[in-house]
């Protein structure tokens, strides 16, 4: 299936989070998932593991982003690039919702500090 349609999207959330997800291996991706995330003003992330690599593009507002103890603030138009094996935060502290556009391969698995794993339907 070569086109989803927004209506088509499956939305899950989770930490505070709205993922929409558009491709993955329920939409006909073989290899490449790709999400909209919106985080909303005020959300203090959940620092996780991620066992692929994950790029983060945002589309609106401000997100503090740490990947493996590098912090940097993001607004619309930057990327990061997180390598498997990264510690990853995420974070709204300010007072608008933020959005980004995330890809990554299909398996992604999230490892939380207390060693429980997230294996998110969006990302398989």
């Amino acid at each position: 299936m070569p086109f989803v349609r927004s209506a088509q999207a499956a939305v899950h959330e989770i930490h505070n989070v709205r993922f929409t997800a558009y491709a993955n291996p329920g939409s006909g991706s073989k290899e490449v998932c790709a999400w909209h995330a919106e985080v909303p003003a005020g959300t203090a992330g959940v620092p996780h593991t991620i066992n692929r690599e994950e790029v983060l593009y945002l589309l609106s507002g401000t997100l503090r982003l740490s990947i493996d103890g590098e912090v940097a603030e993001l607004v619309a138009g930057d990327v990061a690039i997180a390598p498997p094996g990264a510690l990853l935060g995420v974070d709204n502290l300010g007072g608008e919702p933020a959005t980004m556009w995330v890809c990554t391969s299909v398996g992604l698995e999230a490892t939380l500090a207390d060693g429980s794993r997230i294996t998110p339907p969006w990302a398989n």
